[in-house]
């Protein structure tokens, strides 16, 4: 029977206190520390060489839906009352709102280092010391709103500018599209900086500190924001019925994209399932 990912503004006390015990004792198992590592290994530009899947391609949802699965699996064989909440960050859109609560995931970091400071993955409470990174950096850091160049999170528009583009994504596959549903979602838009950060890469930067980069996985608001983002693709989904995963066959021997992006019917590493295959979700989960 399909279970229920629910708005994490709906969260009961009994809910958030069961998601934050499965998470830390996930962390206490060295379990949670694994798909960090994963996500690290799987961080991969459009200027790198060989198969991109995680980012930068159109694999980066159903990569994520998955990986976000293997996450749920993980927690609920801690708790298997447990489901992963979405974010809306649509709606909920400052530092005091749902999930910045301190029952939930504390707040923003202290100026100067931006560590957090509140909650229990702060440093202090001695649950949540970060050991997989891209710096050596122990606490979990962030800087909601970025203070100093103060940034909005996406709005309805921004998302509803993704949801209406008919194509799922186009050639060449990559970050520089500027046509597709899959990176208008994923958010690499054109020139530099803060105008350039679309709906959910501008997310991991309103959100700062951990979650800018590879090891974004270290700030548990991480899985919240992508199951708000799969469940945007769910919508996509039954809004465009007759449109799915592109490619559907993989880019041919001599061109730019060859051998450096999943097709639909392909192998999505580090998994041996296809994106055509996690396409439906509706037997595993449903949004509530």
């Amino acid at each position: 029977m399909a279970y229920t990912r629910k708005d994490v503004s709906t969260l009961t006390a009994g809910e958030k206190r069961r998601f934050v015990k499965a998470l830390l004792e996930l962390k206490r198992r060295g379990e949670y520390d694994e798909f960090v590592r994963t996500h690290i290994e799987y961080y991969v530009a459009d200027g790198d060489g060989g198969l991109r899947t995680a980012h930068m391609a159109p694999s980066f949802l159903p990569w994520h839906r998955q990986f976000l699965l293997q996450l749920e699996d993980a927690l609920r064989r801690i708790d298997d009352s447990v489901s992963v909440p979405y974010w809306d960050w649509t709606r909920d859109r400052t530092a005091k709102s749902a999930p910045w609560t301190r029952d939930l995931l504390g707040g923003t970091g202290r100026a100067g280092d931006r560590r957090v400071m509140d909650g229990p993955f702060a440093y202090g409470e001695g649950n949540w010391t970060l050991k997989e990174g891209v710096t050596d950096g122990a606490y979990l850091t962030r800087d909601l709103g970025r203070v100093r160049e103060p940034l909005e999170l996406p709005t309805r528009s921004d998302v509803e500018w993704a949801l209406k583009d008919t194509a799922y994504d186009v050639s060449p596959w990559d970050s520089t599209v500027t046509r597709g549903f899959r990176n208008k979602l994923e958010g690499w838009g054109t020139g530099r900086g803060a105008p350039s950060w679309r709906n959910h890469n501008r997310v991991h930067r309103w959100v700062g500190g951990a979650m800018v980069g590879g090891a974004s996985v270290n700030d548990p608001v991480f899985w919240m924001h992508h199951a708000y983002i799969d469940l945007l693709w769910s919508r996509w989904q039954q809004r465009h019925r007759e449109h799915r995963y592109q490619p559907a066959k993989p880019p041919a021997p001599g061109t730019a994209q060859y051998r450096r992006v999943v097709a639909r019917h392909e192998p999505l590493p580090p998994w041996d399932l296809t994106p055509d295959q996690l396409e439906d979700h509706a037997r595993i989960y449903r949004y509530g």
